[in-house]
């Protein structure tokens, strides 16, 4: 049976890609962008299965309402994809106020705005699978990836506890944490802090890291299989990476982080009263 889509960030990268990909099986799409002029042609190939709307996911209001013409429109919502965001690098010192405050609206609040508008209509329907993508920088962090890494891991927690709030009405949700792919993520849509030298070596070292050598970079259209395989399970897990690189990684920090906390456990006793 077809299923109604809305995805945020649909211009390019993984937005792109799953949002064709939905068409071509016969799903409807809700996709949204900044700009519609680059979804103009999904309009004219898939016609009335495919729904475009201009949307600045910092908005609240815009988000209510691209949410409510979307289900308007095709009388259901049965997937939300909450894909769109953004890269911010630089070292915590380096990072600009503005900066800071600009991603923070768009991957954290944007991502709840979509949220907060999909889950009335889910719940009245008694289903839905929400989708929030995070990244592996979301279960870890590295030098240079502070900021981005705190939007991610804010969406980790907050869809972690919307598992908890919406598993009896019927509603999924999952965060796709993905490795690093061959989009775009890290070029032109990316925003770079300004330098301090001091901080060159540190940042350097997170393209050290495996999961940052070019030969673990996954391959976009590779995704697409996996999105598939998501939207249809009937019972989605709460979180699922995307790569091969990601596991391995995840497996190593919290490896670290287990120890740690041993170590230190009896200090944690004492400190109980």
């Amino acid at each position: 049976m077809a299923k109604t889509i809305f995805i945020t960030g649909a211009s390019r990268g993984f937005g792109n890609l799953w949002a064709e990909a939905f068409l071509k099986r016969g799903d409807n799409v809700a996709a949204t962008s900044r700009n519609v002029s680059g979804l103009q042609y999904l309009a004219d190939t898939y016609g009335s299965a495919f729904l475009p709307l201009a949307l600045d996911i910092t908005d609240r209001a815009q988000c209510l309402a691209a949410v409510q013409q979307a289900h308007a429109h095709f009388g259901t919502l049965d997937v939300v994809i909450n894909n769109a965001g953004y890269g911010l690098f630089g070292a915590v010192e380096e990072v600009e106020e503005q900066a800071v405050r600009d991603i923070l609206d768009a991957n954290l609040l944007g991502t709840l705005w979509v949220m907060q508008a999909a889950l009335p209509l889910m719940r009245a329907q008694g289903s839905g699978h929400l989708i929030q993508l995070s990244s592996v920088l979301g279960i870890t962090s590295a030098a240079g990836s502070g900021i981005y890494s705190a939007t991610k891991f804010a969406v980790e927690g907050l869809s972690e506890a919307l598992y908890h709030e919406v598993k009896g009405f019927g509603i999924h949700v999952t965060v796709v944490e993905p490795n690093v792919f061959k989009t775009d993520f890290g070029g032109a849509s990316a925003v770079h802090s300004p330098t301090i030298a001091a901080y060159d070596q540190a940042k350097a070292s997170l393209y050290g890291l495996p999961a940052f050598h070019p030969d673990n970079y996954g391959e976009p259209t590779a995704t697409v299989p996996a999105i598939l395989q998501l939207v249809d399970a009937p019972n989605p897990p709460l979180r699922l990476f995307m790569g091969k690189a990601a596991y391995p990684w995840a497996q190593h920090v919290y490896a670290k982080r287990l120890a740690s906390w041993a170590e230190w456990q009896p200090v944690a006793e004492r400190a109980h009263g």
